[in-house]
This record gives structure tokens, sequence and C-alpha cells, in this order.
């Protein structure tokens, strides 16, 4: 069924761009078929949207690549962490990449030059709701809320932001061909004061304190927070925005 699914999709792509009314023939086809609960594909193939063109990249250049670019190479699916352009010398522009292996979550750096050909893989975003952290297995267990079917999603691709992650909490995860690429969290999350210092002497210059949250996170906040206080914190650099 899956070689099948793929080359019905390659089929599809190749179709679709050949000629406008060929395109609007193909797309209601595909409305019917998605429509239709008898469609073998209907769960694996059109699931989304974006499903039939995931199974293709597209050729880039180096100089091209961004953050949060998702690229394959030598066989293998990277997440492009950080890309900066430099200059060397002789051997004209590159770009240096910070990839993460999806598969194993470790990084590597590499530098590519900017005229060097890259695929980038197409890749959908769903929402998803947390529902628990398996023990087990240490995946993180998420929900399709429209259609409660779970995914397991590595705790790694969710980085240093999964000690943000609460019960019910929208989530955002990138996926290809079904499998999860990266994971995000809101940018603000509120978290409870469970212990905090004792504020330093009167100053005339603002002064802050160090609190510990219920994620078992520590960040600096006023010194008007007290224990038991709910803060809002920004979660792409853990610190104190406001009170919630």
């Amino acid at each position: 069924m899956g070689v099948v699914a793929k080359r019905l999709s390659r089929a599809l792509w190749s179709a679709a761009f050949s000629s406008s009314a060929c395109a609007s023939t193909i797309s209601r086809a595909l409305s019917t078929c998605i429509q239709s609960k008898n469609c073998p594909y209907n769960q694996s193939l059109f699931a989304s949207a974006w499903s039939a063109t995931q199974r293709r990249g597209v050729k880039s250049r180096g100089s091209d690549l961004k953050p949060g670019n998702v690229i394959e190479k030598k066989g293998r699916i990277y997440q492009v962490v950080k890309a900066q352009h430099t200059t060397q010398g002789r051997g004209g522009a590159i770009i240096q990449v910070e990839l993460r292996d999806v598969d194993s979550g470790s990084k590597s750096n590499e530098r590519i030059r900017t005229d060097e050909t890259v695929e980038k893989v197409f890749v959908t975003e769903k929402s998803f709701t947390y529902l628990y952290t398996d023990e087990e297995t240490g995946n993180i267990v998420l929900m399709e809320p429209e259609t409660y079917e779970q995914l397991d999603v590595p705790k790694h691709l969710f980085g240093e932001c999964y000690v943000y992650l609460q019960d019910d909490m929208e989530v955002h995860v990138q996926l290809y061909d079904e499998r999860a690429m990266s994971a995000s969290i809101p940018k603000r999350v509120t978290c409870t004061v469970a212990e905090s210092e004792i504020p330093m002497r009167a100053s005339a210059t603002p002064q802050y304190k160090k609190v510990l949250l219920d994620n078992g996170l520590t960040v600096q906040v006023p010194k008007h927070v007290v224990e038991g206080d709910r803060i809002i914190v920004n979660t792409t650099n853990h610190s104190y925005v406001s009170r919630a």
C-alpha cells in the first residue's frame, strides 16, 4: 500500500502541474476521494493538503538556507538550527550551518557553499494538544484535537522548552511523511512560583531575585513577586514578562 501511495503521489504531482485544466480536474478528484470513506488512500495519502507534496523535495541553493528549514543530506533528514554566512578568502562565500539529525537528535556543524545545491524537504505544520509524558519511552504524547489520534514525539524535538509543557497545552509539530520533524510551544506560558528568595535591601535601582517555578526552572523576577504568584514567562529566553 505504501509503495502504491508514493507512486500515485508522484503521478498526481506531475499531472497537476502539466496544465491548468488538468490541475483543476485533479483537484476535484482529490476532493472527492478525500471525502469518500471508501478511498483506500484517504487516511495515509490525502490526510492533509500537503501530504502529496511531502514525498518530494525541491532543489535550492545553500545561500537560501535558514533556521527551521528541513533538508535531506546523504539519505538522512536534518533540520537547520543555525545558519551564518561567511566569506572564506579565495574560496568564496560559504554558509556555516548547525544541523540536527531528526532521528537521533544529534547535532553537527557543516560548511556549505552558497552556490551548492541542497534538497529541501516539504513539511506541514499541525496543531496538537499535550496529553502526558511517557516515563518509559521518554516521548511526549500529543493528541490531534479533531481526530483524537495520538502522536508520540521524541522529547528532544522540544529542546529545553519541554519543561513548560502543561495539560491541554496547544503545541505545533512539523511533519514530514507522518514523522515529527520539530515541535514548538507557545512563546509565553503562565507558571506558578514554587519558591522565592527573600529580596535584598532596598535600593534606588530596580532589583531582581531568583525564584523557582513549579516546572523546576529558576528565573529572575522583580522583588515584589512572591511564592504562589502566577507569572508569565518568555519561553524563548526563560525571562520574566509580567504577573498573570
